[in-house]
């Protein structure tokens, strides 16, 4: 299975998160096991999505072999794309989960939840999951 993390620079595990998925410096990648232990990571740039929005990382994680991503924080639009090309959308609170590491150590867990369609932002700064 590969986790996407949104994350700052200059991303991998030590990295702190990104508080909303469109506004991340780069996308912390991991993959685990059938054990549910961590077999490899990479970054992955954020892609310019100034020509098809907030659906171009959608591609480029779908492109990437992403299953799964965990946000703080995720726009509709994305989510809905998220959802059409089968990556499963986790939620995890930052100030609680602050790095991809704790991400890791809770998802392996089973412990972080899936998001629902009306958790994502309306748009706005405003943006509380």
């Amino acid at each position: 299975m590969r986790v996407a993390i949104p994350t700052n620079n200059p991303g991998g595990m030590e990295a702190s998160r990104s508080d909303h998925f469109g506004h991340c410096d780069v996308f912390t990648l991991v993959d685990i096991d059938n054990e549910k232990k961590i077999s490899a990571v990479e970054t992955l740039p954020v892609p310019d999505h100034d020509a098809g929005g907030c659906m171009v990382p959608v591609k480029v994680l779908s492109d990437a072999g992403v299953n799964a991503i965990v946000v703080g924080g995720i726009g509709a639009r994305p989510m809905q794309g998220f959802s059409e090309v089968g990556i499963e959308v986790y939620w995890a609170d930052k100030n609680s989960i602050p790095d991809a590491t704790s991400v890791m150590e809770k998802f392996t867990a089973g412990l972080l939840p899936k998001m629902n369609a009306d958790q994502a932002c309306k748009g706005g700064s405003n943006c509380h999951n």
